[in-house]
């Protein structure tokens, strides 16, 4: 078996008294699409932003690519041994957020150029060139000197995908991607992600959305109370659902 390109074991998580991830183990093989199911305060996101270390795991290990990130006991609890193998990391690894998270004072450009020029330190007009071809790719090309408040949130969003791609991460994770989005502009967004998946990208996606759970994936995982409740291909999880659990998840998001 080929080394996974994103590996997770045994991941635990807690905010207080409240213990949010008892136990998440997932790989994510390369060229995967993975949707992460859940009803809401299931551990979907929480487990989303450990993987990128936006929040660091009580317990559990991640490893990228074989390499595994290193952590240490501090005097809150854990934290990353190591802050430039993290930074090197998170270079490696692209999230794209629920709310956009675009900086407002730049213009969509310089959005996605931030980080190619500033942090991966490349030239600045390979990262324009490169910049001006992802934007044509999520079809916001015309959108180039626009400021984020500009936008529609179909076209933030798919901003933010064309910044999360500048960085040629090995992995892409969404969180919840199209939920901050009106209805009619959910579909924009999801094409761009097809397109993405069909590119062969690895992707943990974590979503509402059933019709690209069951159409895009390769896997889907579904969790609940902070565990794996089943996972499996979308065929056989959506024609005959492994637990009753996910059964009535289903009937409740048709």
């Amino acid at each position: 078996m080929p080394e996974p390109v994103l590996s997770a074991g045994a991941i635990r998580k807690r905010f207080g008294h409240l213990e949010v991830l008892k136990g998440i183990s997932l790989d994510a093989g390369a060229g995967e699409v993975i949707s992460i199911l859940g009803a809401s305060g299931s551990g979907k996101s929480t487990f989303l932003r450990c993987l990128n270390l936006l929040e660091v795991p009580d317990d559990g290990r991640i490893a990228l690519g074989g390499e595994a990130i290193a952590f240490k006991q501090g005097r809150r609890g854990p934290e990353p041994a190591d802050r430039r193998q993290v930074q090197r990391l998170r270079q490696r690894i692209a999230m794209v957020f629920q709310s956009f998270n675009l900086w407002s004072h730049m213009t969509v450009l310089q959005n996605v150029i931030e980080a190619p020029v500033h942090v991966q330190k490349r030239p600045r007009a390979e990262c324009v060139a490169e910049a001006e071809a992802l934007l044509a790719k999520v079809g916001i090309a015309d959108k180039r000197d626009h400021y984020p408040a500009h936008l529609s949130g179909g076209q933030q969003q798919r901003a933010a995908i064309a910044r999360a791609l500048a960085q040629k991460p090995e992995v892409m994770l969404f969180d919840e991607p199209t939920s901050a989005l009106d209805p009619e502009l959910v579909g924009e967004v999801l094409r761009v992600m097809r397109q993405l998946a069909d590119e062969g990208r690895t992707m943990l996606v974590v979503t509402h959305e059933m019709g690209f759970a069951r159409d895009v994936s390769s896997r889907v995982v579904f969790l609940d109370g902070g565990r794996v409740d089943c996972s499996g291909p979308p065929a056989e999880m959506f024609g005959a659902p492994p637990t009753e659990r996910f059964g009535r998840f289903v009937q409740t998001h048709r």
